[in-house]
C-alpha cells in the first residue's frame, strides 16, 4: 500500500478501530425514532416533538459522547444545555454513558502508542491539550498534515473530548481528525476524497 509493505506492520504493529461509537444515535438518524416504548417518547421529547433527527448528534439518551470525558469536562459543561438535547448535552457528569466508558476501558487496557478520533468537518486536525502532549505529537501531526493536505491546530477552546482525556490520561499523542469539508452530514460523494487525504495518516500512524 503506496510502496509500504504492509505484512510487516500486520506482525509488528497493534491496530484497533472501533468503526461506530454511536450506534443507537446513528439508527436514529437513518431510521427514525424506535417504535418501543418509553423510548420513542423519550427521544421524541428530547427532539421537541419532532421526527426529523437528521440534526441529531447525541446518543440516544440525548448525551453528545464528544463532551464525556474527564478533561476539564466541567469548564465545558458550563458553556453546554443542562438538560438532554439532540446534541451539545454532557451529560450530569463525566463517563455516564457506557459507549464514553467502553472507549475509556479500551484505551485503558490496550497500551496503545497514539489515538485518533475521527469527527466531521473542517478538513482539520486538533493535536494538544493543556500543554500535556509529548513533544513527539507535534512531529507526527506535521506528518499527518503534510500526507493529507489537512491544516493543524495545538490548541482551541474545546475540552472533554475523547482526545483531550487520552493525552490527559496517559501524556501520549492524541488527535482529533475533522474529515471533509461541507455542512454535516457530509453527504457520501466526498468518501472517495476523504479516503484519499486519509489512508496516509493510518499509514503514518502505524510507523
Amino acid at each position: 500500500m503506496r510502496g509500504l509493505q504492509m505484512s510487516e506492520y500486520y506482525n509488528e504493529v497493534l491496530l484497533s478501530i472501533v468503526p461506530m461509537v454511536n450506534p443507537d444515535g446513528v439508527d436514529l438518524v437513518i431510521n427514525g425514532a424506535p417504535r418501543q416504548e418509553p423510548y420513542r417518547s423519550e427521544v421524541l421529547e428530547i427532539n421537541n416533538g419532532s421526527t426529523d433527527f437528521s440534526g441529531w448528534k447525541a446518543n440516544i439518551r440525548g448525551v453528545d459522547l464528544n463532551n464525556q470525558y474527564p478533561a476539564l469536562w466541567e469548564e465545558e459543561a458550563e458553556t453546554k444545555p443542562d438538560q438532554p438535547e439532540p446534541r451539545d448535552y454532557p451529560g450530569e457528569r463525566p463517563l455516564t454513558e457506557p459507549e464514553a466508558l467502553a472507549l475509556a476501558d479500551l484505551a485503558r487496557t490496550s497500551n496503545f502508542d497514539l489515538a485518533l478520533a475521527y469527527h466531521t468537518q473542517g478538513e482539520v486536525i486538533y493535536w494538544g491539550f493543556q500543554g500535556l502532549e509529548p513533544p513527539e505529537s507535534e512531529v507526527i501531526v506535521n506528518e499527518f498534515s503534510r500526507v493529507s493536505g489537512y491544516r493543524n491546530v495545538q490548541y482551541v477552546q474545546s475540552y472533554a473530548g475523547y482526545k483531550d482525556w487520552f493525552i490527559q490520561e496517559f501524556r501520549k499523542p492524541g488527535y482529533t481528525v475533522e474529515l471533509g469539508r461541507g455542512v454535516n452530514p457530509l453527504p457520501f460523494s466526498q468518501f472517495d476524497e476523504i479516503y484519499e487525504e486519509n489512508i496516509g495518516i493510518f499509514l503514518v500512524a502505524l510507523q
